[in-house]
């Protein structure tokens, strides 16, 4: 089987494997304060143009994004999302078994607007008995979206000086980060320059496992580390992190595993538009989410694995492509002529 259900199903990027295996009988001081991640945080804020920032490692997306929330509100905060955001709707209640409650807006593609923040954010104020209700305190964003959007940098600047005017903080889910930098006109500087606080995702694109959160605010700064040992995110051996992103950020790859993914994607996004499948959503990135007719997509599983993703009719199925760091050109055309071929 070739597998397209989600972008993790591999090990690791070559270059991250070998410099684990190079590194592998160095004794080096635990739980993240040897030199390797020392040098890949050095690296993380060069490329993200913020010598001030605080480089932490985490070994996933679901411990980032509870650790970094809990760090963030007060015990009578939430935090702002989409219905669709990963925290809303597949993390299985982890933040508000922190005791914080997600507060989701509506969205049809995954994207929160300003203008729904701004509303939100006047509509709870304006409430008489606002001390009743959950305080927004954090924004939750994704880049990309769940459905594989991508926010543009006018967006972001618009959504940040929203939250910002409202003393709230701006989060970054960038677990798929390198595939939504490939495909937008967002940098890491502009996270940089904009956020509160962001994640490099390492699992999705190279690493065998591990999240660099990357914090800006100097409110979040202050005694983050006891909270990443306190919802058990400190790896005792910190360096197998370190060493991975030391090897993402040198000469460019992890922007370079990002641009290749999203080019073999948009190259099945064009053979099932030529099919005369269409798409779900339109997504400028690894994830494509294809309307098939239900008897080609049993001839394509006969190959191929996708995950389910909606039923739109009696006849299709929405289902959906995930292309990796590790998805050969040899994948895509397997799966483009098959697609011709039916």
């Amino acid at each position: 089987m070739i597998r397209f259900e989600c972008d993790y199903a591999t090990g690791a990027h070559p270059k991250v494997l070998q410099a684990l295996a190079d590194t592998n009988f160095e004794a080096c001081p635990g739980y993240g304060v040897d030199a390797h991640c020392q040098n890949a945080a050095r690296l993380i804020r060069l490329a993200c143009q913020a010598p001030e920032a605080d480089v932490h490692f985490l070994v996933g997306g679901t411990q980032a994004n509870l650790t970094v929330i809990a760090a963030a509100l007060r015990p009578h905060q939430g935090v702002v999302s989409t219905q669709m955001g990963h925290i809303a709707d597949h993390e299985t209640g982890a933040v508000e078994a922190t005791g914080h409650k997600v507060l989701s807006v509506p969205s049809q593609d995954g994207k929160l607007t300003a203008g729904q923040l701004e509303a939100l954010c006047q509509a709870h104020y304006a409430d008489p008995s606002v001390e009743h209700k959950v305080q927004p305190g954090m924004v939750y964003l994704s880049h990309p979206t769940e459905l594989g959007g991508v926010y543009t940098l006018s967006e972001l600047e618009a959504i940040c000086q929203t939250a910002h005017r409202h003393h709230m903080m701006v989060f970054v889910d960038g677990a798929r980060l390198a595939y939504g930098l490939a495909a937008s006109d967002i940098t890491l500087a502009d996270l940089g320059r904009l956020c509160d606080v962001f994640y490099l995702g390492g699992t999705k694109a190279g690493a065998l496992f591990g999240e660099a959160v990357v914090i800006l605010n100097p409110a979040l700064k202050r005694d983050f580390r006891y909270l990443i040992k306190q919802r058990g995110g400190m790896l005792a051996k910190g360096r197998l992190l370190g060493v991975q992103f030391e090897a993402l950020m040198e000469d460019g790859l992890y922007q370079r595993i990002g641009r290749e993914a999203v080019d073999k994607a948009l190259r099945l996004q064009k053979a099932f538009l030529d099919k005369g499948w269409p798409l779900l959503v339109p997504s400028p990135t690894n994830q494509q989410f294809p309307i098939l007719p239900d008897g080609a997509l049993a001839r394509l599983s006969e190959k191929y694995t996708t995950c389910w993703w909606s039923k739109p009719d009696e006849g299709h199925t929405a289902v959906r492509f995930c292309v990796s760091w590790s998805t050969t050109e040899q994948d895509i055309d397997a799966l483009t002529g098959d697609i011709r071929a039916l």
